[in-house]
């Protein structure tokens, strides 16, 4: 039964949701699980949400570790005999092969549908059989569900797309928003089938392609510490290509609520980091050879490592093609001729008819080969029922070969369009010279890494593949062509063919090296070794959920970082002698995105009324000049306020700006402004802030990818140049800033703290709130002052940051308002205090 939560977590997808299936059959809770659940609760309230926010899993009373392993089909095989079910493993599947590089006592569980359609009576049996014998938790889909969720969303949508196919190329499909509900609802089956048996805390979930790519959001809402990886096994396309997306930004969301994301190859990563950068202003960093996303305070890791084979199957059924006479067959009908080897899926992204055009050009400009190369190409069916284009695109084939061979007086293309069993295909390895490899775009591609263990044999291979697949940065003894290049592709091929045997037996060598040592069994281990790493500190992070629907992500942040409880604040304020409190201004007093920067006559009321309790000392310590910082706080006579980060420094009191900078000296500033001048000319949507005791270069507008390389350049070249000078370069959020050496908001903080301690009036009471970066100087500024005994020493410290974001702050208020309301909270304590203060001093 479908969670009765289905539209609350699914009303990102709008419009109306598909009837989602059936009411189970009264027996169904006889259904046994491999391991009990330790979230209480039944299925259908796990994704009962209340409100947006999800809190941590209770602990697990179960110690070792369990690998789940979620794809859209089960290592299975099915068939229907007497009536009856029979099941076998698919030993042919990598994600059975995959469990090989697992720790041995490491159990492995399967979640995903079956390739064969079970009656809707007979579900529960054929669940109960797969659960006991095969480890495997099956998904049903109602009938009208999968469908639009395979063959709409994920082969008319994802497919074509991650191909780099728009959708008003031939054969594309606009975007139909059912489809995606479908999509969407399909992930949320899967869902309930993992929540069936996971245990949160122990269990590794390894979710894998395309057809699963929402559904780490619906697992992390769930359960906030999931030890949770993904990977994509077909391309991830340009930023160009993906934004084209309608739902690109959910989909982007989903992913990152994964621990690790694995892609094939640095291309379909950088891609995806791209888009991250482009769409959600990520950016990502490389820390001793590792890649990471830093997403409210998740470290989410990029895991580049193309798949292997499996090496023991491939040579066992080598040996099993010996055995059965199948390559001696091979070998005799294709005596005296040079055996050329293709063998596709029937897609239109496959590059089949370029092959056969390749082969065509071949065999007319080098005569020689006629008559002696054969091109055998072999077509697996297509995945899936209504593949794209796949009717044109075997007429196209098949008109190719027939002209082809009729051109030449022979047949040199040996089109076989008809299943093949794999001991077969491994007969034709064994006897071809080459095989070639012309997609215009695939995933990875695993059928030169089965040629060249089939040719370990005679030691020697020759391969032509298509630079567009994600093999062949693997492949470096390969001969990489352009398939869309006709020409250069027939030219490769009779490279390959006039190869000498010594340079083919090197080439072998070099790939038969590579392919061994990385098989599949290395690629799972090293990805479970990665999430492992990257999972380490899940358990000693305070975590909870924010947003929804697909805006849902998790905030894991020190455990002892919590939200500033103004009840408290103020019983310990009323008891403080002396305090000190530092107001950062822009996101913390005024809203970033106001557009009057002016402070408002609500918190100069309050600024006053603080003012007035001669207990406290308060500053305004802002990155703003002192120019406009000076003109609306003059009002406010008994502020202080630290300008520019704290350069310019007024007392309390004072109308005289005293400097706290090294120098005054700004000669630099000549230098520097034609160096940000000259970038801001060639770097669209740039600008240059100047301020009395500083120069930013902002890049917020500009194209982000452009704007970074910019900062990058613009970096060095004003480190080089200003080697001797007593400034400080330095990088921030969209800027490049050049300052006078020692110039900080921390500095500027212990500057007050050490004046009030040489005026003998030591603070214990600190109240420090800011937003940014700049202001996590003034909350490390405050633990510095604590050693330096600076500060009383059982001073009460408020170190606050606005937002729940990581800080080296203790506490956090949410927004602007809240800081606003806790000062109203600590000024009528003051205005209370002077209160009864002056009814004393009446009555005496």
């Amino acid at each position: 039964m479908i969670s009765r939560s289905y539209t609350n977590l699914l009303d990102l997808a709008s419009g109306n949701f598909p009837v989602m299936g059936r009411e189970p059959p009264s027996n169904s809770s006889s259904r046994r699980l491999p391991r009990v659940m330790t979230v209480p609760g039944n299925v259908s309230e796990f994704d009962e949400d209340d409100d947006d926010q999800s809190y941590s899993d209770n602990p697990s009373s179960v110690s070792s570790d369990r690998m789940i392993i979620v794809s859209n089909h089960l290592p299975l095989k099915a068939d229907r005999l007497n009536g009856s079910w029979i099941f076998t493993w698919d030993q042919d599947s990598l994600f059975l092969q995959l469990k090989e590089g697992f720790p041995e006592d490491m159990e492995v569980l399967y979640i995903g549908s079956l390739s064969v359609e079970v009656d809707s009576h007979e579900q529960d049996e054929v669940a109960q059989i797969l659960l006991e014998k095969f480890k495997c938790v099956p998904t049903f889909f109602p009938p009208d569900l999968h469908s639009k969720f395979y063959d709409g969303f994920c082969k008319r949508q994802l497919w074509p797309l991650f191909h780099y196919m728009l959708p008003f190329s031939p054969g594309g499909r606009r975007f139909d928003r059912s489809t995606w509900e479908a999509y969407v609802a399909a992930n949320k089956l899967f869902f309930q089938r993992v929540i069936e048996v996971i245990n949160p805390d122990d269990d590794y979930v390894w979710i894998h392609d395309y057809h699963l790519m929402v559904l780490p959001t619906f697992l992390r809402r769930r359960f906030n510490r999931i030890r949770m990886g993904f990977f994509l096994h077909s391309p991830f396309p340009s930023s160009e290509i993906y934004r084209s997306l309608p739902v690109r930004e959910e989909i982007l969301k989903a992913l990152l609520n994964s621990d690790l994301i694995g892609f094939h190859t640095f291309d379909y990563a950088r891609h995806f980091l791209t888009c991250c950068s482009r769409m959600l202003g990520l950016e990502y960093q490389s820390k001793r050879g590792y890649i990471g996303l830093e997403y409210y305070g998740r470290t989410v890791g990029i895991k580049i490592m193309p798949v292997g084979i499996n090496m023991g199957r491939i040579q066992s059924v080598m040996r099993y093609s010996e055995e059965e006479g199948k390559v001696m067959e091979l070998r005799k009908r294709y005596e005296g001729k040079t055996v050329l080897l293709g063998i596709d899926d029937m897609d239109v992204f496959k590059g089949i008819n370029l092959k056969l055009l390749a082969m065509e050009q071949m065999l007319k400009q080098h005569s020689s080969w006629r008559g002696k190369a054969v091109l055998v190409q072999i077509v697996n069916p297509g995945r899936g029922n209504n593949g794209i284009d796949i009717e044109r695109t075997r007429g196209e084939i098949e008109e190719s070969c027939r002209r082809i061979n009729e051109a030449f007086g022979y047949q040199p293309i040996v089109y076989i369009d008809t299943p093949m069993s794999i001991t077969e295909i491994n007969a034709y390895y064994h006897i071809a010279e080459c095989v070639v490899v012309t997609a215009v775009r695939d995933g990875m591609n695993l059928t030169p890494y089965e040629y060249i263990v089939c040719r370990q044999g005679p030691k020697k291979s020759v391969l032509v593949v298509s630079e567009f697949i994600g093999c062949s940065p693997s492949l470096s003894g390969a001969i990489r062509v352009n398939p869309w290049n006709v020409e250069a592709t027939g030219e490769a091929l009779n490279q390959a063919l006039s190869m000498g045997d010594a340079e083919k037996e090197l080439r072998h060598e070099k790939h038969f090296r590579y392919v061994s040592t990385h098989d599949v069994a290395f690629w799972s281990r090293s990805f479970l070794h990665d999430l492992e790493r990257i999972c380490v500190d899940h358990f000693k992070k305070r975590c909870w959920g924010m947003g929804i629907s697909f805006g849902f992500r998790v905030v894991a942040l020190d455990p002892n970082f919590r939200k500033l409880s103004i009840p408290c604040i103020v019983s310990d304020y009323k008891r403080a002698k002396r305090r000190a409190i530092l107001l950062d201004y822009d996101g913390t007093l005024m809203p970033q995105n106001s557009i009057s920067k002016a402070p408002s006559q609500e918190v100069m009321n309050l600024l006053d009324a603080l003012c007035e309790d001669e207990k406290n000392l308060i500053f305004i310590v802002s990155g703003r000049g002192r120019e406009s910082l000076g003109k609306w706080f003059s009002p406010c006579k008994n502020v202080g306020v630290a300008a520019e980060h704290g350069y310019f420094l007024k007392w309390p009191g004072s109308e005289e700006w005293e400097t706290c900078g090294q120098g005054t000296d700004f000669g630099w500033m000549q230098i520097v402004e034609p160096v940000m001048k000259q970038y801001t000319e060639s770097t669209d949507g740039s600008s240059i802030e100047v301020k009395e005791s500083a120069l930013v270069w902002q890049y917020r507008d500009a194209d982000p990818g452009f704007g970074s390389l910019q900062a990058k350049e613009m970096l060095e070249h004003l480190e080089s140049v200003l080697a001797n000078e007593p400034v400080a370069v330095k990088s921030g959020h969209y800027i490049v800033e050049v300052k006078p050496q020692g110039v900080s908001k921390g500095y500027v903080s212990e500057k007050i703290f050490s004046s009030m301690d040489e005026e003998g009036k030591p603070v214990d009471f600190v109240l420090c709130i800011g937003d940014d970066r700049s202001d996590e100087d003034m909350f490390e500024a405050i633990g510095n002052a604590m050693l330096k005994n600076l500060l009383c020493g059982d001073a009460l410290v408020f170190a606050c940051t606005v937002g729940q974001k990581p800080s080296k702050a203790k506490y956090y208020l949410d927004d602007t308002m809240e800081v606003t309301s806790m000062l109203e909270s600590l000024a009528e304590a003051s205005e209370a205090s002077n209160f009864s203060m002056r009814e004393l001093d009446d009555a005496l």
